[in-house]
Order: C-alpha cells, then sequence, then structure tokens
C-alpha cells in the first residue's frame, strides 16, 4: 500500500516549482489545475490540486486554514543539501535543524507556500 496525498493550492505551477526546486521532485503531470511530483526513481511523492476545481469536497473552497491537524512528515537522504536549497528561498521557516531528543534524528520545519506544515527529517538507512 502506497499513499499519494494531494494538497489543495492556489497556484499549482508555483507551488510545483517550489516542491521541486527544495526536494529535488520532478512533474510527472504538469498543467494549471493538477501535478504529480514524483521522486528519482518515478514514484509519486505528492500530488497539487488547485483550489474549487473539479468539485472535490475537500479541496472546494479555500477559505478555511490550510492543513488544519495535517504535518507532511518528509524523509530525505540529505538533509543540509534540502536545508540550503530551503535557506536559498524565501521560504517560513518554523524552526531550524535541531535534534529531536525522541527520535534521536535532526529535523526541522517549514511552511510551503500554500501554508502546509512540513517537518523535514534524515531517512534511516
Amino acid at each position: 500500500m502506497k499513499i499519494e496525498p494531494i494538497l489543495g493550492v492556489k497556484n499549482v505551477q508555483k507551488s510545483s516549482e517550489w516542491y521541486q526546486e527544495v526536494f529535488n521532485l520532478t512533474s510527472g503531470h504538469g498543467g494549471d489545475t493538477f501535478e504529480m511530483l514524483n521522486d528519482k526513481d518515478g514514484q509519486t511523492i505528492l500530488c497539487l490540486h488547485v483550489w474549487g476545481e473539479h468539485e472535490h469536497p475537500t479541496i472546494h473552497k479555500s477559505n478555511h486554514s490550510n492543513g488544519n491537524g495535517l504535518i507532511l512528515y518528509f524523509k530525505v537522504d540529505d538533509l543540509k543539501m534540502i536545508w540550503q536549497k530551503v535557506n536559498a528561498t524565501n521560504t517560513k521557516i518554523e524552526f531550524e535543524p535541531t535534534l529531536n531528543e525522541n527520535s534521536g534524528k535532526t529535523e526541522f520545519a517549514i511552511r510551503d507556500l500554500d501554508g502546509y506544515y512540513l517537518l523535514v527529517s534524515k531517512k534511516r538507512r
């Protein structure tokens, strides 16, 4: 089983470009209303959907707080490189790389262009 989250976003192309730049993802679909973002192996990691299209009940209106109750948890191979990319963009930083004593891993938290909360941690080998 695999889950492919779909986020409601204001601008699919801008959000797609941001995720591609920060997380080294590639476009698997492209367009103004829907995008599939893939990792280096071609696996879909995340989908983006413009607010209000296709009458999906949970992404019909954007007048609610984006991501309330949601944390997108990214486990990455190169935490330092992702942190450098975050710093090269105009990304809102929630907290800088810090050792999480519960998990024993260094992690940081940011907000994407639509305000979704992203927690980024090094992937275990």
